[in-house]
């Protein structure tokens, strides 16, 4: 019988708590072998569905009204919408449903055992934009096809997906990171029962399933999403929360993005993810990830006693 769906427990038993505060972040949850079969799944389903769904409604808006070209991979404006706001949507969703699954309190699945913190945020929000900013400088002096970046020009179509970028953008990563590293990491790991393999089993897990729902071909971009998603419950681990591994996502892919819709020549943005896009210069994007992490660390390490 699982004590932590079934309230009448034997005399002199204390059932285990839903939340362990004295597991590392990422391995606190305790819930029945059952229910990570059904949060995952359901979370993944979800995901393409409404990218699916918001997707194809741009795709037919933009269709009828501007006769866009169906086959047309380019990113408008309203694409950029379409896919962001989906992804967005699945943060709630993801903490919501793992936290009426797995009867835990929502606010343990963006930082435990301690609260969220809005010092973390600037902190680490600061820190990461120049990080990402000498990365962007650097590879587009000595790896420009890893920038992507092409003739420098202003559209209404640049005008549009900055705008879209800045606003819509940090609402997608947060998304993202809410939903695997919120709800997907600490879910996979609740099957283990010691702490330190349940965490790496989770940290794995989850990554690896970021890295393949980028749905690249490439053996060098598939590493990069994997390791980035790595570097992204390592920061969550090492904080104890959402703050540092959001502020990183935010960061990295709102300037890109704006910098991908500033250089592209005034038309959208291409995201090309086939056999062949990716390479060795993509070690630079992975030695920033890793970088990330080391700030994340020295930055925890001088908060604690």
């Amino acid at each position: 019988m699982d004590t932590l769906d079934n309230p009448v427990t034997a005399p002199g038993h204390t059932p285990a708590p839903a939340v362990d505060d004295t597991r590392p972040f990422g391995a606190h949850l305790r819930m029945s072998w059952w229910k990570p079969l059904v949060i995952v799944p359901a979370l993944l389903i979800a995901m393409f569905v409404l990218q699916l769904g918001f997707t194809l409604v741009a795709i037919l808006v933009e269709t009828a009204a501007f006769g866009r070209d169906p086959m047309d991979l380019t990113i408008s404006p309203l694409m950029m919408v379409a896919v962001n706001l989906s992804l967005a949507a699945m943060g709630p969703l993801a903490v919501l449903l793992t936290a009426l699954i797995a009867r835990v309190p929502w606010r343990s699945l963006l930082a435990s055992p301690r609260r969220m913190s809005l010092r973390r945020w600037g902190v680490f929000t600061g820190a990461f934009a120049v990080l990402v900013l000498a990365m962007l400088g650097i590879s587009a002096l000595f790896a420009p096809e890893m920038a992507g970046l092409k003739g420098f020009a202003i559209t209404g179509t640049t005008i549009g997906l900055v705008l879209v970028a800045l606003l819509t953008t940090p609402l997608q990563a947060a998304g993202e990171e809410m939903m695997f590293r919120g709800a997907l990491m600490p879910a996979v790991a609740s099957w283990i029962r010691a702490a330190k393999p349940a965490l790496i089993i989770g940290m794995i897990v989850s990554s690896v399933i970021f890295g393949l729902v980028h749905l690249s071909a490439d053996p060098w971009l598939l590493t990069y999403y994997t390791v980035f998603g790595a570097c992204m419950a390592a920061m969550a681990v090492i904080s104890r929360g959402l703050e540092a591994a959001i502020a990183f996502h935010v960061t990295n892919n709102v300037i890109m993005m704006v910098a991908g819709a500033l250089f592209a020549d005034g038309q959208g943005i291409v995201i090309d993810r086939s056999v062949g896009m990716g390479g060795p210069f993509m070690l630079l994007a992975i030695a920033v990830d890793l970088t990330a992490v080391a700030i994340v660390w020295l930055y925890e390490r001088r908060q604690r006693p």
